[in-house]
């Protein structure tokens, strides 16, 4: 699409400064048009989280969003391409951008314990844990959205797991384990996720009130991470032994 320059009539001259307004009409800007599609992201998230798929309608979206409904149809096809783009949107790009504080202790168990700690307290906010049950609710509806949000998700959260654990166990004995090998890290660290996230997730997902998790987390997070160290020591099941 070409874009027209409209040009105001021209004021009389007053002095150096004073020059000719530009007006431009037609598609915004890269860093305008990414500010767009935040919002309507946003707000479908919003809706959706608050009517649920079938329940959101793009009228209300677009109102939410302020914008208009031939704004949201010239970036998404329907609701359901839409509805796509929300959940991949939150649940995989959260995952990468989950940045860890330095961790606390002087040992590496407990330097483990304070990261998957934070890990979990961060991963359980409500808003994402209702847009995962709704994207379960929806997988019959959208089967395809459904596999390919585990099978990434399941991906990038390996990643992060190989990331964490080869960051804290470098300067630490248990690094150099043979299951820290870089030809087992991904297996040893699915193993840690499995272990540490996946049954609190599962938890959540069916937990009303989630702020009844959060007394459990720290507890459940320490046994896990004593069995995984043993684990690593030994060998058990990291096909190291």
């Amino acid at each position: 699409m070409t874009t027209s320059t409209l040009k105001t009539p021209r004021a009389p001259r007053t002095g150096p400064a004073a020059s000719p307004v530009e007006v431009r009409a037609g598609r915004p800007p890269k860093e305008l048009a990414g500010e767009v599609d935040a919002r309507i992201l946003d707000a479908a998230r919003r809706v959706f989280l608050q009517r649920g798929f079938e329940g959101a309608s793009i009228d209300e979206i677009a109102e939410a969003a302020r914008s208009g409904k031939r704004t949201i149809y010239a970036r998404f096809r329907d609701k359901r391409a839409l509805f796509t783009e929300v959940v991949t949107r939150d649940i995989l790009s959260r995952i990468a951008e989950f940045k860890a504080d330095p961790p606390v202790g002087a040992t590496i168990e407990e330097r483990l314990t304070s990261v998957a700690s934070t890990l979990l307290h961060w991963g359980f906010d409500a808003d994402r844990i209702g847009l995962m049950r709704l994207a379960i609710a929806e997988a019959h509806r959208f089967p395809d959205l459904a596999a390919t949000v585990n099978r990434r998700a399941r991906a990038l959260s390996t990643e992060l797991g190989i990331h964490l654990l080869r960051e804290l166990t470098q300067s630490d004995e248990l690094g150099k384990l043979p299951a820290f090998a870089p030809e087992h890290l991904p297996t040893t660290a699915r193993l840690f996720l499995d272990i540490i996230a996946v049954p609190m997730l599962l938890r959540a997902l069916f937990e009303v009130d989630l702020k009844a998790l959060d007394p459990e987390i720290d507890e459940h997070v320490a046994r896990g991470v004593a069995f995984f160290v043993a684990a690593c020591r030994t060998g058990y099941r990291f096909g190291t032994d």
